[in-house]
C-alpha cells in the first residue's frame, strides 16, 4: 500500500472518529458544554476553509467575517420564504460571488497590501450595510423571526465543520491543491509551468468564503436579533486567522486542534476575565511565531524529543556549574 493511500486512510478514520465523537456530544453533555462544542465547530470550519486557500498560498485573508457577516444577513433575509437549507447554501453562494468579485480586485497583490486590502473591503461591507439599513429601511439590525431546533443548528454546523476538513483532505491530493501549493512557494514560476494561477486563486478565494458564508448563515441563530456591529465583528475574523496560525496554516489537523483548545480557553477566560484571555491569546501567538512556526501541529514526537534532549542537557550544564563552583 502507497504513502499517500495510507495517509488518505488515516486522516479518514481521524475525521470519522471526531465525527462520532461531536455526534455523541449532544446525548450526554450538558447546555452550556453544548455551546461551547458548537464555538468550537465553528471555528473548526472557518479556520480549515481558511487554512485551505491562505494557508497554502500565504495570501492572509482578513476578509473572513465579511463572509460570515454576508451569510448571517442572508439568514435573516430570506430563512421565512426560502427555509434553513434553502438559506445555507445561498449564504454560501452569495459569499463565494462576492470573494470572487473580491479576489478579481486584489488577488494581483500579496502580502501586507492583501491583508489590508481584505480588511478594508470587511469595513466597507459592514459600513454599506450599515448606511443602507438606515436610509433606507430606517433601521438598524434584524430579528429573527423562524429559528430552528438546536439539534439542527448543531448538527448543521457539524456537518459544515466536517466538511471543510474533507475538502481539506480531497484538495491535498488533488491537482488543484498542488496548483495552490506551487503558487504559495513560487507564483512566478508556478505560472510560468502552466498554472493558471489567477483563476486557482479566485478558485480558493471563493470555497473559503463558501464556508464563512456557510457558517454566518448557520450561526446567525443564535442571536436571533443580529446587525452589522455583530456579524461582521472583525474579532470572528481575527480569531479565524490566529487559529489557524497556531494551530499550523499549512497542517490539515492543526486547525482543528487549535480550535479545540481556543473554545475551552474562550469558555474558561474571556466571559471572567477578558484581559486575561486576550493576552494568552497573544502569548500564544508570540510563542507559536518565534518557538513553533508550524503551529501546534508540528508537536510531534521528534519536536518532543529535541525539547527534552535540550532540557537535560541544560540541567546538566546547572548541574556543572554547581559543581565547579
Amino acid at each position: 500500500m502507497s504513502d499517500s493511500r495510507q495517509l488518505l486512510i488515516r486522516d479518514s478514520l481521524v475525521l470519522l472518529a471526531f465525527t462520532g465523537w461531536a455526534l455523541a456530544l449532544p446525548a450526554y453533555g450538558s447546555e452550556f458544554v453544548v455551546s461551547m462544542a458548537l464555538t468550537c465547530l465553528m471555528y473548526v470550519a472557518l479556520s480549515s476553509s481558511w487554512s485551505l486557500f491562505c494557508g497554502t498560498t500565504r495570501y492572509l485573508s482578513l476578509a473572513t467575517s465579511a463572509f460570515f457577516g454576508i451569510g448571517a444577513y442572508t439568514t435573516a433575509l430570506f430563512i421565512e420564504p426560502l427555509g434553513w437549507w434553502s438559506v445555507i447554501a445561498l449564504g454560501a453562494l452569495i459569499a463565494a460571488t462576492v470573494a470572487v468579485l473580491m479576489g478579481a480586485a486584489v488577488l494581483h497583490l500579496r502580502g501586507t497590501y492583501f491583508a489590508v486590502l481584505t480588511f478594508g473591503m470587511t469595513e466597507l461591507i459592514r459600513h454599506a450595510i450599515s448606511y443602507f439599513e438606515k436610509q433606507v429601511t430606517g433601521t438598524v439590525g434584524r430579528v429573527l423571526m423562524v429559528v430552528p431546533e438546536r439539534d439542527t443548528i448543531y448538527l448543521t454546523v457539524l456537518g459544515l465543520a466536517v466538511l471543510a476538513v474533507a475538502v481539506s483532505i480531497a484538495v491535498r491530493r488533488h491537482r488543484f491543491g498542488l496548483a495552490l501549493r506551487g503558487i504559495g512557494a513560487d507564483e512566478q514560476r508556478a505560472q510560468t509551468l502552466g498554472v493558471n494561477t489567477k483563476l486557482v486563486k479566485l478558485a480558493g478565494f471563493a470555497i473559503t468564503a463558501a464556508f464563512a458564508g456557510a457558517v454566518g448563515a448557520a450561526m446567525s441563530v443564535r442571536w436571533t436579533y443580529i446587525d452589522p456591529h455583530t456579524v461582521f465583528n472583525p474579532f470572528i475574523g481575527f480569531q479565524t486567522v490566529l487559529i489557524a496560525l497556531i494551530g499550523g496554516a499549512a497542517t490539515l489537523w492543526g486547525p482543528l486542534i487549535a480550535a479545540i483548545v481556543f473554545s475551552v480557553l474562550a469558555e474558561a477566560l474571556r466571559l471572567q476575565v477578558p484581559q486575561i484571555y486576550m493576552m494568552a491569546l497573544g502569548l500564544l501567538l508570540i510563542l507559536s511565531v518565534l518557538y513553533l512556526p508550524g503551529g501546534l501541529a508540528s508537536l510531534r514526537g521528534s519536536t518532543f524529543v529535541g525539547w527534552r534532549d535540550g532540557l537535560l542537557a541544560w540541567a546538566r550544564g546547572l548541574g556543572g556549574e554547581k559543581r565547579h563552583g
